[in-house]
């Protein structure tokens, strides 16, 4: 892990980086595997973009693990996930800590198996002073659901509704205190949203990439930054020129 940003960086790195890791069941499916061995490959994979945020100075990563929807996929391909993801979780955690990064976790942790809840909150606590890199980890999320999940606590607190914008709503947001992504990266090459982060990706540039997750690393992530170094953030507005 270099101690410098590489020189090929743009001069403005995205903060903020959202990732939907899409494509791991193709990427099996295309090498005759399983669907599983497809997630295990993608879990294996986020450690190589962890590094790669680091060395190119990222502050804040999120990633959409495990989807609100995602609940209705086959009961052995859920079941399989969960096993997968309480497996990385005790395997990773130590050397997560050791790079310096702090992991937090976005959407709701109910029917969450119980040793992968009390794993995921157990890191949460042992890295929360951690600052080289931000981890949201959106699992069991979806975006809708937040915005519900924010509605229903602002009117559980009786905040008036003359007191209601965009600051307070995203107060109330599973990503408080977090900047909105700058770039958001869907691999695959499909181009959806799907649910991810609505509220927090208004003005975040997008980016599509076709390689599946698996085979997502750190010269594609670089490819991605310095495709986003070259495009002129409007938010909206006419720049002048």
């Amino acid at each position: 892990m270099a101690d410098q940003a590489p020189a090929e960086l743009p001069d403005n790195v995205p903060q903020h980086i959202a990732i939907i890791m899409d494509g791991n069941g193709r990427w099996a499916q295309s090498r005759g595997l399983p669907r599983l061995a497809g997630h295990r490959a993608g879990t294996e994979n986020l450690r190589n973009i962890i590094k790669a945020c680091v060395e190119f100075g990222v502050k804040y990563l999120t990633i959409y693990a495990f989807s609100t929807e995602n609940w209705g996929r086959p009961e052995d391909e859920v079941s399989g996930l969960m096993g997968i993801f309480d497996e990385v979780f005790e395997r990773e955690l130590a050397e997560l800590h050791k790079q310096g990064v702090q992991l937090r976790h976005i959407g709701r942790l109910e029917n969450l198996r119980e040793s992968l809840r009390s794993k995921m909150l157990a890191g949460i606590e042992q890295t929360r002073d951690n600052d080289r890199l931000v981890l949201n980890v959106a699992f069991n999320y979806g975006g809708r659901d937040e915005v519900v999940h924010a509605v229903q606590q602002m009117l559980a607190d009786g905040v008036d509704p003359k007191d209601v914008d965009e600051t307070l709503i995203s107060s109330y947001m599973y990503t408080q205190g977090v900047p909105d992504p700058d770039l958001v990266i869907r691999t695959s090459g499909e181009q959806r949203v799907s649910n991810f982060l609505i509220w927090q990706s208004a003005y975040s540039e997008w980016i599509f990439p076709e390689t599946f997750w698996p085979d997502f690393g750190r010269e594609e992530l670089l490819a991605a930054i310095r495709d986003y170094g070259r495009r002129e953030r409007r938010y909206g507005r006419v720049l002048e020129s």
